[in-house]
């Protein structure tokens, strides 16, 4: 112990740190995961009591090795070779593992092996599992999701919703809230808004951006001058702009890719009505700074979105896959005085909650709790998250 002060620059009478590993992908992966992940280690990183170190989901390899990542089928061994022995070497050294989780086979692959990784080097584990789609994974992959998940001291989640998707599965899980920056955004109210609208999920089946699109041809019929914005990217993009142009035969629509973090402020702060029609979510970063930037928001009730946000009070919400739905919430929004600016000043209130301080708090307690060996009070479910799952099924 006295060694281990002296190298952290303490001295032999001094509190040594709580060294925790964050496990999760690189931003070499665009998604919320990796923007969690960054924003998670920033905040931990001006903690005194802590020691942070990351290991990548998703290691590079080094120099000679690394054309092995770009053979397909290849790149996956090699990728989970190298991962695997940085967890071997790297696991012993801290004493909480903190690892994020997406679901299947990035669960599989990833979340799994550090999960094990932990329990073999007798050190504690948090599973942050961030998917929407973890009642699929539950139910579909019960020989591998459940029983491993239980090899984790403690299951955190984005929202209640999941807490209660876990507990069907007779799993216990508590949930802390995605951290927004809002210092990075800037508010600003339409007042009315402009029939300028942006999308910026991933170009993925879940995300049903051509209900986005299809909802735009509605809205762009009665305002020949509106404009859309297909922010982000996928292996959908193709199709997606066949359906645009060619089908739907949209005018002012412009896809443009992926958008870095650095640049969202901006994207946000240039359009007026953001537009989301996401089949399977928990809790997407793209709403919540939404909120942060004054930008009102109409969207699907899939997964934890209604758990974040509430119809007729900080979004306006609608069913899945109902362009007429999502173009009549638009109109109301372009057209219902003061509509907006109630709405948004709702959610820039309601986005405090996701500040770092807060965020903060929960975090570094859990770390501490599970340091200490109170295993069992962590694992607990959070009381706040309970009440807030039932009042959501009473609505």
């Amino acid at each position: 112990m006295q060694k281990q002060e002296e190298r952290n620059g303490k001295g032999s009478g001094a509190r040594r740190h709580l060294r925790v590993l964050i496990v999760a992908p690189s931003l070499d992966i665009y998604g919320g995961q990796s923007r969690q992940a960054v924003r998670l280690m920033t905040g931990l990183g001006r903690e005194e009591s802590l020691e942070i170190g990351f290991l990548p989901h998703n290691p590079r390899l080094p120099g000679p090795l690394r054309w092995l990542q770009k053979i397909k089928y290849v790149r996956t061994i090699a990728t989970t070779a190298a991962y695997v022995l940085m967890l071997l070497a790297r696991v012993p050294r801290y004493d909480v593992i903190h690892v994020f989780s997406a679901s299947y086979w990035a669960y599989l692959l990833s979340a799994a092996p550090a999960l094990l990784a932990a329990r073999t080097f007798g050190k504690r584990s948090i599973l942050n599992y961030r998917s929407g789609e973890a009642d699929d994974h539950l139910a579909t992959w019960r020989r591998t999701a459940a029983p491993t998940m239980r090899w984790a001291d403690v299951i955190v989640v984005p929202s209640g919703y999941l807490v209660e998707v876990f507990a069907r599965y007779g799993l216990r899980a508590r949930f802390i809230y995605n951290i927004v920056e809002l210092d990075r955004f800037r508010y600003r109210e339409r007042n009315p808004p402009r029939p300028l609208f942006v999308v910026s999920r991933l170009h993925e089946p879940l995300y049903n951006v051509p209900c986005v699109l299809r909802a735009f041809r509605l809205i762009q019929d009665r305002y020949p001058e509106a404009r859309l914005t297909v922010a982000a990217d996928g292996y959908l993009r193709p199709e997606l702009e066949r359906l645009a142009f060619e089908e739907l035969k949209l005018a002012n629509t412009e896809f443009i890719g992926f958008v870095p973090f650095e640049r969202m402020p901006e994207m946000y702060d240039s359009h007026d009505v953001y537009l989301t029609a996401t089949n399977i979510d928990n809790m997407p970063s793209s709403i919540t700074e939404c909120m942060a930037s004054g930008l009102p928001v109409v969207t699907t009730d899939a997964g934890g979105i209604p758990y974040i946000v509430t119809h007729e009070e900080t979004c306006l919400m609608v069913g899945r896959d109902d362009p007429q739905a999502m173009a009549a919430a638009s109109f109301r929004l372009l057209e219902e005085k003061g509509l907006a600016t109630r709405l948004t000043r709702r959610a820039l209130e309601e986005s405090r909650k996701f500040e770092w301080p807060t965020v903060r708090d929960q975090w570094v307690k859990l770390y501490e709790a599970l340091a200490s060996g109170q295993v069992d009070a962590a694992a607990q479910p959070d009381a706040h998250a309970l009440d807030v799952a039932g009042q959501r099924r009473e609505a």
